[in-house]
C-alpha cells in the first residue's frame, strides 16, 4: 500500500514514516497544502494521512476539492483538533476514520489494518488443475493432491504467466536450495505429477502452454 501523509509536525511526520515504513508500507511526506497538491497531482496513492490543521489550507478543504476532482482515495484524518463538528465534517466529506492526537503508532497502524485489509489472492485455474494460493493446496479434476511449498510457488508463477516465459533466475528464486538441476527436477516432476507442458525455452526460461 502506497501512502501519502501530510503532517505540518515534521518530527512526528518522520517518526510516523519510519514505522510505517517498517511495516512494509510506502510513505511519502508532506507539510503543507501545497506539499499535498503537488504530490496527488503526480502520483497515486492508496491511501492517504492528512493532519486537518495546515498552512495554506486546512486537510479538510483539500480532501474537498480532490472529491470534486474525482479523487475517491480514501483518507484518514489525524488531528488535535477534537470538538464533535470538526469530526462531522470529516465523516461528511467522506474520511474513512479520525485519529486523535497524541496517539501511539500502532494505534495508527491497526486502525490501517481494520479498514484496508489484505483481499485474498484468488483461486487459479489451468486445465484441469486448480490452486489456492491462500493454502497453497492444488486440486486436481476436483480432488485435493499434496504439493510442496516450492513445487506449488513454481507452479503458480507458471499458471499466472502462462503463454508467457518466466525467467530461470525467477522460478530459482522460489527455491529453498536453488540450482539448475535442482530446478531440471522440480520441472520434470510437476510435468509428471500433473499431466502438464512445461516448456524449456533454451537460454531464457520455463513457459506453460
Amino acid at each position: 500500500m502506497k501512502i501519502l501523509l501530510i503532517e505540518d509536525d515534521e518530527l512526528l511526520a518522520q517518526s510516523l514514516k519510519d514505522y510505517l515504513q517498517s511495516e512494509g508500507f510506502q510513505v511519502d511526506v508532506g507539510y503543507t497544502a501545497q506539499d499535498a497538491i503537488d504530490l496527488t497531482f503526480d502520483n497515486h496513492y492508496d491511501l492517504y494521512l492528512f493532519d486537518i490543521n495546515l498552512t495554506g489550507e486546512s486537510g479538510l478543504d483539500i480532501v474537498k476539492e480532490l472529491k470534486e476532482a474525482e479523487d475517491e482515495t480514501p483518507v484518514i484524518f489525524i488531528t488535535a483538533l477534537t470538538t464533535l463538528d470538526t469530526m462531522a465534517k470529516a465523516f461528511d466529506i467522506g474520511a474513512v476514520d479520525y485519529i486523535k492526537k497524541p496517539f501511539h503508532p500502532e494505534e495508527l497502524l491497526i486502525r490501517i489494518r481494520s479498514k484496508f485489509k489484505e483481499p485474498k489472492e484468488k483461486i487459479l485455474r489451468y486445465k484441469h488443475l486448480e490452486l489456492d494460493p491462500a493454502t497453497k493446496t492444488i486440486k486436481v479434476n476436483g480432488h485435493l493432491e499434496p504439493i510442496g511449498e516450492v513445487q506449488f510457488n513454481i507452479l503458480k508463477t507458471l499458471v499466472q504467466n502462462q503463454n508467457d516465459i518466466v525467467s530461470k533466475e525467477e522460478l530459482l528464486s522460489l527455491m529453498h536450495n536453488p540450482s539448475d538441476v535442482a530446478l531440471r527436477v522440480t520441472i520434470n516432476k510437476l510435468k509428471s505429477k500433473f499431466g502438464i507442458d512445461i516448456r524449456n525455452i533454451r537460454s531464457k526460461g520455463y513457459t506453460l502452454e
